[in-house]
């Protein structure tokens, strides 16, 4: 093929899926939770140290400081709301990219959705394994190359709600859906996937810290250059297969993770 029909070709496929945005055929999904000082975030237990909630600090509102415009300083700790991880975040991926370093193709691609909402709603300490991964493929198609495994266990509910969302028992210990020590090994060393996304807090489950290794979805993942997204919502949006994933942190260098906005494209 010519140069100048590929490059009419991709303009086609530009102006497709602008014209399908713009006609409705396709829909543009926002699976962010939106961020603020009420964004339930994650709390480890002592002697370890928590990053700070989000805030805004004004700087001026149309006054003397500012007189045309508002603004604000924003505190916040980088792994707050939704959010990704970073190789660096994790020890394993401590000589990895962090969120600035992470090449932008991997974060744009194929999203499937596992739905597990049932298992979890019976066990909130439920772990997704190899073999419901291995059932929805049989059922699907296998896993996309570059692509995103999105977890659907219905915790997007609780999402405005700390105590709910942390899910913390009377000792303090919280409880929430994850992955198990195989299916994280698999995903991380095995799985053609980019990475995994989560309606939790994180990409771990509530009670990880007693798996071994502590926090396997962390170790094996990030430990192998792939990512994290969490706290999704609107999951039900999405079909099993067939959307495509947008996920965009701010590139800080040096950042072990950042807060993302995260879209997904689905058909009508």
């Amino acid at each position: 093929m010519e140069l100048s029909a590929v490059n009419d070709a991709r303009q086609t496929g530009l102006a497709s899926l602008l014209a399908d945005l713009a006609t409705g055929r396709t829909e543009l999904v926002d699976l962010t939770t939106p961020l603020s000082a009420a964004t339930p975030t994650l709390e480890l237990p002592e002697p370890f140290a928590n990053l700070i909630d989000f805030s805004l600090e004004e700087v001026s509102a149309y006054n003397a400081p500012g007189p045309y415009w508002k603004h604000h300083n924003i505190h916040t700790g980088e792994h707050i709301g939704t959010h990704v991880d970073a190789p660096i975040h994790w020890a394993t991926g401590r000589d990895g990219k962090d969120v600035a370093q992470i090449d932008p193709a991997r974060l744009l691609g194929p999203a499937v959705v596992l739905d597990v909402r049932a298992e979890a709603a019976a066990d909130p300490d439920f772990l997704v394994d190899i073999h419901h991964i291995r059932a929805w493929e049989s059922e699907h198609g296998a896993l996309p190359k570059g692509g995103w495994l999105l977890v659907r266990t219905g915790w997007d509910s609780r999402s405005q709600d700390r105590e709910s969302f942390l899910n913390k028992d009377e000792q303090g210990h919280p409880h929430s859906p994850g992955f198990t020590v195989e299916c994280a090994q698999w995903i991380g060393e095995e799985s053609p996937l980019s990475g995994v996304g989560v309606e939790t807090v994180g990409i771990d489950a509530g009670a990880a810290g007693g798996q071994q290794p502590p926090f396997p979805a962390h170790h094996f993942l990030l430990g192998n250059d792939k990512y994290g997204v969490t706290s999704l919502r609107n999951l039900a949006q999405l079909p099993p297969v067939g959307a495509a994933l947008i996920v965009a942190p701010l590139p800080i260098v040096g950042g072990t993770g950042s807060p993302a906005r995260v879209f997904a494209l689905v058909d009508a």
